[in-house]
This record gives structure tokens, C-alpha cells and sequence, in this order.
């Protein structure tokens, strides 16, 4: 497909990994539109923005017709992890219904990545299959329904990728992972004592390079596959920190005994039963950190090759846009 011809549409690209997206690809020549329920990140990004809701499906198809997209980068979701229930992420499973309805129906789209979510295993399984699932949250569990939805739909006329984003920082981020940076920068975040922990981590940059590599490969390569998006390196969280640190010019993070670390997260499981939103830690979060998280990233690395941006160069951007956004306030 010649890259003049192509015209993408990005459902939830005014989110955090949408506009790191959204702002390489309007580097090139395609023509582009994000829709979403809340305005860009970015405020450069306003003209191509148009107020969805994908869980509509009249607007939905309606747009899909009007723009006639040859391309979709499926990211629009709720990603919290604070629902209540199933219900709570209707964005998640009944969106990607009309999703899946509205292609099916357009006569211009080729291709569609489906956003999914690591978070459909639970932190530490290692799942024996892409049909192999083991959510423990509601969020995690509306995700392999929409993954479901994807691969069973009876009529597919176009090709499709499902992509599971690790772990991924980075400019534009909110919670959890941009907390991670602030507590490190702020000297709040402590590490458990003499404990290595290898996490599959991905700068946005990097992953944005996967979602176009996946987006421009080859039919044989993608179509019909799921892919794990991440830095293939896994990172150990003691050294990230403490390069976080460096990058910010502070002293390197502390270490403490494990057994502290508990004690504060049951106060922070406290706080949080009492009302309190976002306490720094609580065990679920504590269990988080302390699980390893290496994930197989299959054959994504033959696709897309090197990845652009090591660690140190995410970390260093990451910085320069936090103490630049503060200067902007």
C-alpha cells in the first residue's frame, strides 16, 4: 500500500501511548483521525481529534464511513484498575464488539491492531498459549472478552493483530507508571533489601515502533497473531531506579527489609479500604513489584528488528518531558 494512500484511524489516541503514536505518524503523509471522549494530550494534536464513543455504535460506524480508514490502531479502553465490576469496562468488551461490526462492514479498512492487555495473566504466569488466560481483575477479564470477540468473529474481511503492552513509561504517561518516577524522584520509592527483580518493561517510543512495525509488515508475519509489545531487554527495577535517579541528579534509592515493605503496604491496604484513592503502596502493588515479569515476546523481534531507544535514552527523554512539562505549568 503506498504511504500516501493510507488513511488511519486511532480510536483512543488521546491517551498515552495514542499520542506518542499519533505524533510519529504525523511525521508521514497519511491521513489521520483520532476519536476518543476526551481531548488530546497534546494540544497539537487538536485538528485531527474528533469527540467518539466507540461504545456507540451509530457514531462509530457513522465516522468509520465518513473517513474510510485503511488502517485502525485499536487503543481506546478504560485502563484503571478501580472498577467494580465486568460492567465497569463496557468500553472494553461492548467497544470492541462495534468495532469488529463497523469493519466489518467498511469496504476500506485492510488492517486493525486490537490493543489488548498483559494484565489477561495474571503477573507471573506464564501463559502456555494466546488462548491461555488468567485474569484476576475485572479490567484484566473485560480484555480477554475482547480479545475473544476478536478472534471468533465469524466474518473477517480484513487482516488483524492483537497487541499486549507490557509494562510502558515514558512521556505523556499517567498512573501507575509515571507515580513510579515521581516517587523514585521524590525519594519515596525504597527497594526490597538484597531482592533482584527483572521486569519487562517498554518505552513508548519503542513500543510505538512495534505497533508500525506490526501495522507495515508482511500479511504471513501478523495476520491472525498476538504479540507482547515491551523492550525485548528485561529490566532489573533496583538499576532503573536508581538510573531514574541519576538522571535527575538525586542520590540512588534506598533499600530496606522486605518485611517493612509489607508493613507499609498493609497501611497502604488501609488507607485505601478507608476511602484514600492512589495510596503509595499496598500489597496488590507490593505483590506487583516483587513478582518477576518477563514476557516472550515470540517472533516481534524479526519483525521489527533493533529497537530505537535503549533504556538509558527512554529514561533520559522521559526526564527532559517531566521537568519540561513542569516549567509549562
Amino acid at each position: 500500500m503506498n504511504e500516501i494512500s493510507k488513511r488511519i484511524l486511532i480510536t483512543g489516541g488521546s491517551g498515552f501511548i495514542g499520542t506518542n503514536l499519533i505524533e510519529v505518524l504525523k511525521q508521514g503523509d497519511s491521513e489521520l483521525l483520532n476519536i476518543d471522549i476526551k481531548p488530546p494530550l497534546n494540544a497539537n494534536q487538536n485538528d485531527i481529534y474528533k469527540n467518539v464513543d466507540i461504545r456507540d455504535y451509530a457514531s462509530l460506524s457513522a465516522v468509520i464511513n465518513e473517513f474510510n480508514p485503511t488502517q485502525i490502531y485499536h487503543l481506546g479502553a478504560r485502563t484503571d484498575l478501580n472498577g467494580p465490576d465486568l460492567e465497569a469496562y463496557d468500553t472494553n468488551t461492548d467497544g470492541v464488539l462495534n468495532l469488529i461490526k463497523a469493519v466489518e462492514n467498511s469496504s476500506s479498512v485492510k488492517r486493525v491492531i486490537y490493543t489488548s492487555s498483559r494484565l489477561v495473566c495474571r503477573i507471573g504466569y506464564k501463559p502456555k498459549s494466546d488462548d491461555d488466560y488468567c485474569s484476576t481483575t475485572p479490567y484484566g477479564e473485560s480484555k480477554v472478552i475482547g480479545e475473544k470477540y476478536v478472534k471468533e468473529s465469524a466474518y473477517q474481511n480484513y487482516e488483524w493483530s492483537i497487541v499486549r503492552p507490557t509494562s510502558i513509561w515514558g512521556p505523556w504517561f499517567g498512573l501507575p507508571y509515571s507515580q513510579f518516577f515521581d516517587m523514585v524522584r521524590q525519594k519515596k520509592y525504597v527497594h526490597p533489601k538484597g531482592k533482584k527483580i527483572n521486569k519487562s518493561f517498554g518505552f513508548v517510543g519503542n513500543t510505538v515502533y512495534q505497533l508500525i512495525s506490526i501495522m507495515n509488515a508482511e500479511s504471513e508475519k501478523i495476520n491472525h497473531k498476538t504479540f507482547y509489545v515491551g523492550d525485548y531487554q528485561p529490566i532489573e527495577v533496583n538499576e532503573f531506579a536508581n538510573k531514574i535517579c541519576r538522571a535527575f541528579n538525586i542520590s540512588s534509592i534506598l533499600t530496606v527489609p522486605g518485611s517493612l515493605l509489607r508493613a507499609f503496604a498493609i497501611t497502604g491496604d488501609f488507607l485505601k479500604f478507608i476511602g484514600i484513592k492512589n495510596p503509595p503502596l499496598t500489597s496488590f502493588r507490593l505483590n506487583n513489584l516483587l513478582t518477576e515479569m518477563v514476557h516472550d515476546f515470540g517472533a516481534l523481534p524479526n519483525i521489527t528488528g533493533p529497537l530505537p531507544y535503549s533504556a538509558d535514552d527512554g529514561i533520559k527523554i522521559t526526564v527532559e518531558w517531566i521537568l519540561n512539562s513542569e516549567k509549562h505549568k
